[in-house]
């Protein structure tokens, strides 16, 4: 029987801001949200500058709490970054692996992986960026960003801001983060089993990234029709379903294997 789900976010995201996914995962399926190293209850850890630390850091994170390899991984954005280069290095430790939303080198162009589009935002949120965010305009501009889904905007800033204030993401870790994203380069196919998820609605990385990466690794690749790059956020139940159904033919094709 297959283990509960790790669960890895993005750029200066945490184990809270999976919302109300979490919980319904965990129901469904057994679920673990693990922090990278600077957010989140690592929020004291200097982020690493390359992918493969972020590695070394969850891998002994996902034992000391328990978890039992081989995992089932779903990761967004950075963590799929990282649960790629996981896969790449341990093939062993990693069953299942679902993307959401990610890019990499070599299957991604730099205008694709962060859109023109979002830098004036994105350039914003940086000047608010003094880690506790005390006029909340930080998080305002991500959510611009990253959600489609705006009946739930009062409540969203509210919790956010409240898991800012509390466990704050460094400016210097903000940017270690992302130039840990823009230098990893994918060397190899993971041999495990991959589900690539996109969002159609995603402003902040073009949805081509995932179709290219799919189609690269011949892996299976399902797209959203209107949430944006914060899937988890803006279609909880969606999400879920996608990965029950992966998981039923990753199953189905194991056993005619």
């Amino acid at each position: 029987m297959s283990g509960p789900w790790l669960l890895l976010r993005g750029l200066t995201r945490e184990s809270r801001h999976w919302g109300a996914f979490a919980p319904l995962l965990a129901a469904r399926e057994g679920a673990l949200a693990i922090d990278l190293p600077g957010n989140g209850a690592a929020a004291h850890v200097r982020s690493p500058l390359a992918v493969d630390a972020y590695v070394d850091a969850l891998r002994d994170e996902a034992r000391r709490r328990g978890a039992r390899a081989p995992y089932r991984v779903l990761a967004m954005s950075l963590g799929g970054m990282v649960a790629t280069a996981w896969a790449l290095r341990y093939p062993d430790e990693i069953a299942r692996l679902v993307l959401v939303n990610t890019s990499m080198r070599p299957y991604s162009r730099m205008h694709e992986r962060l859109r023109p589009s979002a830098w004036p935002a994105l350039a914003r949120a940086a000047r608010h960026w003094d880690g506790r965010d005390p006029d909340g305009m930080a998080e305002a501009l991500i959510h611009g960003l990253t959600c489609a889904r705006r009946d739930t905007l009062a409540a969203d800033l509210d919790a956010w801001r409240a898991i800012r204030a509390s466990a704050p993401v460094s400016r210097a870790n903000a940017l270690r983060q992302l130039a840990a994203a823009a230098r990893f380069k994918a060397r190899g196919v993971p041999r495990c089993a991959v589900l690539v998820v996109s969002s159609r609605g995603d402003r902040l990385v073009n949805p081509v990234c995932s179709a290219r990466l799919a189609q690269a690794w011949g892996a299976p690749h399902v797209a959203h029709p209107w949430a944006g790059h914060d899937l988890p956020h803006d279609d909880p139940h969606w999400l879920a379903d996608a990965l029950h159904a992966g998981d039923v033919t990753a199953h189905a094709a194991a056993g005619r294997a």
